[in-house]
């Protein structure tokens, strides 16, 4: 018997999707010249309140993707859902981007576009308002969402900084 036989159902449990956000060029200018290399900006999730954003740089374009999904698997993220949507309205921030991010009932959808809806659909959200504030460089709009997704608090998180009870707080 194999000690790293791993069982497949255990396996599909914790797998996480990946989403490509970019993949540019980047050039360097050394004495010799420019050197040229890819950069690669990926979105891990598995839908069920975890995400992470990685970047990676390479040679190569699948050498950059797989730097990338690497990096970001180590940077996992918890994020707090209730009822498919965000707990409340938050503003995250990276560079001169801005994103806001609202709750919304149920049935809205994931309205945002671009590397924020990567993000929010690998993270599970199903219903939420996003928008757009400041500059719009998918990196630091992809930052900026991690940004705000980190700070969310759910009212029994709250409650506990607070040191009262859930109905204390919702009063």
């Amino acid at each position: 018997m194999q000690k790293n036989n791993k069982d497949p159902k255990m396996n599909r449990e914790n797998e996480l999707e990946e989403r490509v956000v970019e993949v540019k060029s980047v050039t360097k200018v050394n004495k010799g010249g420019r050197q040229r290399r890819f950069s690669a900006t990926v979105v891990v999730g598995d839908r069920k309140g975890r995400v992470g954003l990685g970047i990676g740089k390479a040679a190569e374009v699948p050498d950059a993707i797989k730097k990338a999904i690497q990096a970001a698997n180590k940077k996992l993220i918890k994020v707090p859902l209730v009822d498919g949507t965000v707990p409340h309205e938050m503003i995250g921030t990276s560079g001169a981007a801005r994103v806001l991010i609202k709750p919304a009932i149920t049935g809205t959808g994931v309205i945002a576009g671009g590397a924020v809806r990567d993000i929010l659909e690998l993270a599970g959200v199903r219903d939420v308002v996003s928008k757009s504030l400041g500059a719009r460089t998918k990196l630091n709009m992809a930052t900026a969402t991690i940004n705000a997704l980190k700070s969310m608090k759910t009212v029994e998180e709250i409650a506990k900084l607070r040191g009262k009870t859930k109905e204390e707080i919702l009063g």
